[in-house]
């Protein structure tokens, strides 16, 4: 669909289309028109999917009418949980909104000085874009008003909770007024997402899209099954001492061990380092430079702290821990093989984890390669008398399980919500 159809303003329009945009996303088309109804909105969208300008272009146009409230706080707040996309929004708000008059944005997040931050918040301004962490600090400090606030976006909200500001996010909201609109976008709208949208809006309109697939056709996808975390750990150890093996980031599924995987590495020799979202802007952004100009060589991290890492030295991606998600897999092994060069991404994984393989095979339409390295095959192979090649993943499965069963698929259960109370799901 058009920009030109959704209603927007012709003083938007032109800078959508000075920007090169003409054609709305899926996200885009099913959002800027229930905002702009003044609907409460909870999205499942991925990076990639348009998602910014679904809510950044309708709260521009609210703000070409006056607010009929006073005070000199925002009338759009937009709650984000890093630096660098509170900078990414900060940047496509002002280009947006180049054409409109009395449109002044302010950006505070950690990692800079007060005292400019808080020059900003004392003039007159429409939108903030802010991080959970430095808002409840100016909050607390009582340098913002939200009596006039129209409008909150949590943007990432999944990202917000793994970081730990859950009680942030909760305490910030309860500062607002509540007759403003909410609009929530996530990677996925379950757990503790979902509870979360329950207890800032009533009756939200839910959409569900899904990003286009990336091929990441450069990148050498390999998978080792593994008995358990010694095998994982041994594995490791050899991957790491190949000569391909330059730079690389490994994911682990949660900040205790990446902690803990870090001193080991730093024990053997390693320049290693770890990225987790109990670490401040300020040491995340030195870890990220250290990688990027080879003083650490193996950065260690979750999902969420490495998220829009693009460094192109990064040759090979180790999935240490396979992720819970198909697109979590997908950003993952993007991490390397960036800008036209070759990547290697390597899975380690136990036999309880083939569906999640298989599904990740399904939505990438690539087939990962399953290799054995001699004298560290799982337990399962070295039974087996066949020379160590590359494996299809269903031999594999046909030998692991020739002798016994065992149950792959559990019955899944996610979080409802009344659909006769709250019919406007979207898909």
């Amino acid at each position: 669909m058009s920009f030109d159809n959704l209603n927007l303003d012709p003083q938007i329009l032109r800078a959508v289309g000075e920007a090169g945009y003409f054609e709305a996303t899926k996200v885009q088309t099913e959002a800027i028109p229930k905002i702009l109804e003044g609907l409460d909105i909870r999205a499942s969208a991925q990076t990639g999917t348009g998602k910014t300008a679904a809510f950044l272009l309708p709260a521009l146009n609210y703000l070409i009418a006056p607010s009929n409230l006073d005070g000199k706080g925002p009338r759009i707040l937009i709650l984000v949980p890093t630096r660098e996309l509170a900078m990414q929004i900060a940047s496509q708000t002002e280009k947006f909104s180049k054409y409109l008059s009395r449109v002044r944005t302010v950006c505070i997040v950690g990692g800079v000085p007060y005292p400019p931050q808080v020059r900003q918040l004392s003039r007159p301004y429409e939108i903030l874009i802010a991080t959970p962490g430095r808002l409840i600090d100016f909050i607390h400090r009582k340098k913002i008003n939200f009596s006039r606030l129209e409008m909150l976006v949590l943007d990432e909200a999944d990202r917000m909770l793994d970081m730990g500001f859950s009680k942030p996010v909760e305490e910030i909201v309860a500062a607002t007024p509540s007759s403003r609109q909410t609009l929530l976008f996530s990677a996925t709208l379950r757990g503790s997402v979902l509870k979360l949208s329950e207890k800032l809006m009533d009756c939200p309109v839910e959409i569900t899209v899904h990003a286009n697939r990336e091929k990441h056709e450069n990148i050498h996808q390999i998978l080792h099954f593994v008995d358990d975390l010694a095998h994982k750990n041994r594995l490791l150890d050899y991957i790491l001492t190949q000569q391909e093996m330059k730079t690389g980031i490994v994911f682990t599924s949660t900040k205790r061990y990446t902690d803990h995987l870090v001193k080991e590495l730093l024990d053997k020799g390693y320049k290693a380092a770890a990225l987790h979202g109990d670490m401040n802007q300020r040491q995340r952004t030195r870890t990220i430079n250290e990688l990027r100009h080879g003083k650490i060589k193996i950065l260690v991290a979750t999902d969420v702290a490495a998220r829009g890492i693009d460094i192109q030295s990064i040759t090979h991606v180790i999935n240490f821990d396979l992720p819970k998600n198909t697109e979590d897999y997908v950003h993952r092994i993007g991490r390397t093989g960036r800008a036209g060069t070759m990547g290697t991404a390597i899975s380690f994984a136990v036999g309880t984890e083939i569906s999640l393989i298989k599904h990740i095979e399904k939505f990438t339409g690539q087939t990962i390669e399953i290799k054995e390295i001699v004298g560290l095959e799982p337990r399962s192979q070295k039974q087996s008398s066949q020379k160590a090649h590359p494996l299809s993943l269903r031999r594999f499965e046909n030998r692991r399980f020739k002798s016994k069963t065992s149950v792959l698929h559990k019955k899944s259960t996610r979080g409802r919500y009344n659909r006769k109370l709250c019919p406007g799901k979207i898909n």
